[in-house]
């Protein structure tokens, strides 16, 4: 019977400190709307940091269409880990060097704003602060990490091929945009 209660009793303490720790990593991970907003004019007027910005006309469309800043009918409220990843990986890759890259989203502070409000929408996400932080300094204009950005993704979502080895130079990204468009 004391085997049972110490038992039971050390249960509880790992179930209370688990619980704690979820509770306290929710309330560090979220940001606020309009810090987001803020942010975004900030990035908006740097165009060197970010290039690409989505067009008004684009984002009306999008918007008529029932769709996100990445052409896609996802609302926040319904992104997952995969989504965020897809998202964040396929942005990096206008900045980085690697031997192969699937998939390219134009990394502009829209979507970058986007994916940071999602954030605090979605309630299925497992890797919350690591995306935070990500998106938070690329928000800020600040890319100097974005290669080991792109590898905590890439390891996320299992990568063995196309691990980022540098940043690209400003005219190697410009390529990059130009043979995606």
């Amino acid at each position: 019977m004391k085997k049972i209660i110490i038992s039971l009793a050390i249960l509880i303490v790992v179930a209370a400190g688990l619980f704690g720790y979820i509770v306290m990593n929710d309330m560090i991970g979220e940001s606020s709307y309009s810090q987001n907003k803020e942010n975004v004019t900030k990035a908006g007027q740097d165009r060197d940091a970010i290039s690409g910005n989505v067009t008004e006309e684009e984002m009306a469309q999008y918007k008529e269409e029932g769709k996100n800043p990445f052409g896609e009918k996802i609302a926040q409220e319904e992104l997952d880990d995969s989504d965020i990843q897809e998202y964040i990986h396929g942005m990096s890759h206008q900045k980085v060097r690697a031997e192969k890259k699937w998939g390219f989203y134009e990394l502009n502070p829209t979507r970058v704003a986007w994916l940071l409000d999602g954030l605090n929408k979605a309630e299925r996400l497992h890797h919350k602060k690591e995306y935070k932080n990500i998106l938070e300094k690329w928000l800020d204009g600040d890319f100097s990490s974005i290669d080991d950005d792109h590898n905590a993704i890439w390891s996320l979502q299992g990568g063995t091929v196309g691990k980022a080895t540098g940043i690209l130079s400003k005219e190697e990204e410009q390529a990059y945009i130009d043979s995606q468009n």
